[in-house]
């Protein structure tokens, strides 16, 4: 790859993650500001200017007050009951029971995560040929890891696999460090990896056949016109 190549394409590694997380929080933004119970909660002293701000400012303020409000309330037994009843009624829902209890799931691991989850490990699937997997922080009855093996790039679909402890390598890494290098197909760089330098051409007047940069590869000196010429010449 030319360097111009390789430049645009870091350029547009670090570029495009930052355009696309602005576009998400504009449509966040544009969607709040847009709220109309949050419209009616808002002072008529606000200035003109200032109305799309002041809505996303109430927004949190009253989504945050909700989370609390429901957050002690589920400290009493009425709490726990509710949540119980709620439970049974959207699992009795084939298809909405999977979206539910995956989303709560995440939540919660992402909130209450333990230090197992910080650890992505090596997996050799196929002889000579190992893969990136994440610890769930689950194990199955018989001892077994339960592990996450996401596909590159797209992170949000994988495979959920039960394997021996003494198959696992630890890589060294941060889940940061570890998703990078699936998000990106492999073509990120990180303190734990080597970048490949590619050879240079046997045709671009830089080495011959025999060797590189007129050396053979066995330590001699290249076999160049100007060598064979120089030991004929001497042999005679």
């Amino acid at each position: 790859m030319s360097t111009w190549k390789r430049d645009f394409a870091s350029g547009l590694i670090v570029l495009a993650p930052l355009l696309v997380l602005l576009l998400v929080l504009r449509w966040i933004y544009r969607y709040i500001e847009s709220i109309p119970l949050i419209a009616d909660l808002q002072p008529t002293v606000i200035p003109g200017p200032l109305e799309p701000v002041s809505r996303v400012i109430i927004a949190f303020a009253v989504f945050a007050t909700v989370v609390l409000a429901v957050g002690y309330f589920m400290r009493t037994t009425l709490g726990r009951l509710a949540e119980a009843a709620v439970d049974d009624a959207i699992n009795r829902i084939p298809a909405l029971r999977v979206v539910y209890n995956a989303s709560k799931l995440a939540i919660e691991t992402a909130i209450s995560g333990t230090d197992e989850l910080q650890s992505p490990v090596y997996l050799e699937t196929w002889p000579g040929i190992r893969m990136t997997a994440f610890r769930t922080g689950k194990k199955t009855r018989d001892g077994k890891i339960v592990l996450f093996m996401p596909t590159a790039p797209n992170i949000t679909t994988g495979f959920v696999i039960e394997v021996e402890p003494e198959k696992i390598e630890e890589t060294g890494e941060t889940v940061e460090e570890g998703m990078t290098r699936v998000l990106s197909a492999g073509f990120a760089e990180s303190a734990h990896q080597v970048p490949v330098e590619e050879e240079e051409s046997a045709g671009d007047g830089t080495g011959t056949p025999d060797g590189y940069g007129h050396v053979r590869t066995d330590g001699t000196p290249g076999g160049g016109d100007g060598a064979a010429t120089d030991g004929s010449s001497s042999g005679e």
